[in-house]
């Protein structure tokens, strides 16, 4: 696995702070398989309230935590905290096969008071406890991390009786075994800038995703952070690895490239409604990403 950063069909609406409920209430846990790039092109960055295990099975792609940006291998494990941005690509003529394992921290106690909720649980959710994001094959606690998880995805899919309470002891020993690798301390200037970009960034996603299909200037995105235009650009390059104009254009492609899955609207719809007002640059830069007129695409590649 190493540092850096890289981008074919699209099935799932990418959502910046995801909301919706993974699993059921009193079960608040889920494996999704996924692949890229078959099930989308790409994840965008997002975040959401309950915790994320990215599992990777096969192949490669990219894998981004917060700031940092992996080549992701087979093996790997990504670990999301409750209300961190995450988000995954594929590398070009590459795909990758993972696990998206989500489960709410209610699941394992986190509501409860006792010392676990207290000392532990709690602590994780509001970032007092910082795990690691990364859990290669090189990690000493990585043989030990990977087989819980295995047993977690075995026990998920038999179903045998009792089969919830072994995923929940297997998700409990996991996070007890990475406490072994992290501790507790008080927040850095580095950490509260890091915190500040972060909710910088969240403004500007969240903004991207309620006006993604009207105008957007790099004059209207630095004033949300504050920004100068230039700085602005700058910044937005180096936390997201993307030119905020080219981030808005794969944002609006996949959007419309949903839209032409799932309605019977007409192309020339389908661009303006995502954000397009030429409809020859539109069929050029989807042509571009996805390697086939929009046309083709709606029809299943042909």
């Amino acid at each position: 696995m190493s540092k850096n950063s890289e981008n074919k069909t699209i099935m799932r609406d990418p959502v910046y702070h995801e909301t919706k409920q993974h699993s059921d209430a009193m079960f608040a846990f889920n494996i999704y398989p996924c692949t890229i790039p078959t099930d989308f092109s790409f994840v965008p960055l997002h975040w959401h309230d309950s915790m994320e295990i990215i599992y990777v099975k096969c192949g490669t792609g990219i894998v981004q935590v917060d700031f940092t940006t992996y080549n992701a291998v087979a093996g790997d494990i990504f670990l999301v905290q409750p209300g961190h941005l995450h988000g995954l690509r594929n590398i070009l003529k590459e795909h990758m096969e993972y696990e998206n394992i989500i489960f709410d921290m209610n699941f394992l106690g986190s509501s409860y008071v006792d010392l676990c909720s207290q000392k532990y649980l709690l602590p994780i959710i509001n970032g007092k406890i910082q795990l690691p994001h990364y859990i290669g094959k090189n990690s000493e606690l990585y043989t030990s991390v990977a087989a819980c998880l295995d047993a977690c995805d075995s026990l998920g899919s038999i179903h045998t009786n009792g089969y919830e309470l072994g995923i929940k002891g297997y998700l409990m020993v996991f996070l007890s075994m990475l406490m072994q690798s992290v501790c507790y301390k008080e927040k850095s200037c580095a950490d509260l800038t890091v915190n500040k970009n972060i909710q910088k960034l969240k403004t500007v996603l969240s903004r991207i995703d309620l006006d993604y299909d009207k105008k957007l200037t790099i004059n209207d995105m630095a004033d949300e952070c504050g920004y100068s235009a230039s700085h602005f650009m700058r910044w937005f390059k180096d936390v997201t690895g993307s030119g905020f104009t080219n981030y808005l254009i794969e944002y609006r492609l996949n959007k419309a490239a949903l839209a032409l899955k799932e309605s019977d609207d007409t192309i020339l719809y389908i661009a303006e409604k995502n954000g397009f007002d030429n409809l020859s640059n539109f069929n050029r830069l989807f042509k571009k990403k996805f390697e086939m007129t929009p046309s083709q695409f709606r029809q299943g590649g042909a």
